[in-house]
């Protein structure tokens, strides 16, 4: 079979396939970008697959500047350095280019870029969006080096505050990358623990968005599609990395996920958020960590619609046949069954809990989460167990 290769207008313009790299110079020219500043993370900068990015630039006659002070889980500090660089080399637009922290990074240092306002006028809190001064926002091509966060089709990022150890999500509609370059041959390189990392945060915001109370049941039948790519293809790519048929179909999945969770998130997000924020772990991997504690939590609100879910899955058991599979789906791509396995302590529970509650993703859980529940399911993934039952 061969490597699936379209054109897409969902939910922005995406070249999917392999090899498209190569249109780098062209896309920016179709996005109005001359000048653009490569964003991306400080590990990627100087791997073969950013100095091909920035050859095709060169080659394609657009003079690019590379930005690469970006942290794993990216400060406050890291957008203000972005912004800099933006304005001193007098650029025209942003390419972000890697996994979620340089695309989040790239995508806010382009809507920074004309702004006067400080960052946290923005955060995803009501209408604080309208606030922005839209002819300032710098147009933005995406391209994507993992399968999990999806930004590549999103109209936020997350930012951390340094000084509050906070998580942040800033939104706004133009955040939207102008054209998006999707090319599997750009994840080969991926190490298995931030494949089958990144691939569990392509599940997890499939997962929450599908069992998110809202109505929006275009985002449900992607997210179940979503689900399908991961549970089929994820363990094929941990595997063997050189998959490029299944790396494409993790690609969507992860587009997929972002492009369903505008229906909701809920308590995976929430509480892996401050975790990563106070611990500085892999945000896919800790969503991977607190899956089935939330899963269970969650069970007396979403248990028929789980049941529906494995139906089109092709899962036995109803619920208990999902739970199965996703513990399953961890152990087989070696994902730690526990918060303590991925070197978190419980000295902070009571702050975690704090800050779950009031992360923006929080209601968006079909069980209300409040601080006494987000306590316990934190309480949960650290000793491994639900409800008196040992999970995995």
């Amino acid at each position: 079979m061969t490597t699936p290769t379209a054109n897409w207008s969902f939910p922005t313009a995406v070249r999917f396939g392999a090899g498209r790299i190569t249109e780098l110079a062209d896309a920016c020219r179709a996005a109005g970008i001359n000048r653009p500043l490569v964003v991306t993370d400080a590990g990627l900068a100087p791997l073969p697959i950013t100095a091909m990015a920035l050859g095709v630039l060169a080659d394609g006659g657009l003079e690019a500047s590379l930005f690469s002070d970006v942290r794993p889980n990216p400060t406050d500090a890291n957008l203000a350095s972005g912004v800099t660089a933006f304005r001193d080399g007098g650029h025209d637009g942003v390419i972000a280019f890697g996994g979620g922290s340089g695309l989040d990074v790239g995508k806010v240092v382009a809507f920074m870029a004309g702004q006067t306002r400080p960052v946290w006028d923005f955060e995803d809190i009501g209408d604080w969006w309208t606030r922005a001064d839209e002819a300032g926002i710098a147009p933005i091509v995406a391209v994507a080096t993992t399968a999990g966060t999806g930004s590549e089709v999103g109209r936020a990022g997350v930012i951390t505050d340094a000084a509050t150890h906070t998580k942040k999500v800033i939104f706004h509609p133009k955040m939207m990358p102008q054209i998006v370059i999707c090319d599997p041959d750009l994840t080969v390189g991926m190490p298995a623990f931030i494949t089958a990392g990144t691939g569990m945060d392509a599940l997890a915001h499939c997962l929450e968005a599908y069992c998110a109370p809202s109505y929006h049941p275009m985002a449900e039948g992607i997210a179940v599609e979503g689900m399908r790519l991961v549970f089929e293809n994820l363990p094929k790519v941990v595997a063997q990395g050189t998959d490029i048929e299944a790396r494409a179909h993790m690609m969507s999945a992860a587009m997929m996920g972002a492009a369903a969770f505008q229906k909701g998130l809920g308590a995976i997000h929430s509480l892996s958020h401050p975790v990563g924020a106070l611990y500085d772990t892999h945000h896919g991997m800790t969503n991977a960590v607190f899956m089935p504690y939330v899963l269970a939590f969650n069970r007396p609100a979403i248990e028929a619609r789980i049941g529906r879910l494995t139906g089109y899955l092709g899962i036995d058991g109803g619920f208990d046949g999902f739970m199965g599979a996703v513990l399953d789906l961890r152990a087989r791509i070696g994902v730690p069954h526990t918060l303590a396995d991925l070197g978190v302590d419980g000295a902070r529970r009571d702050d975690i809990a704090a800050m779950a509650i009031v992360d923006p993703t929080a209601g968006g859980n079909p069980v209300e989460l409040t601080i006494e529940a987000a306590g316990t399911i934190f309480d949960m993934a650290i000793a491994g167990a639900t409800g008196g039952t040992t999970l995995g």
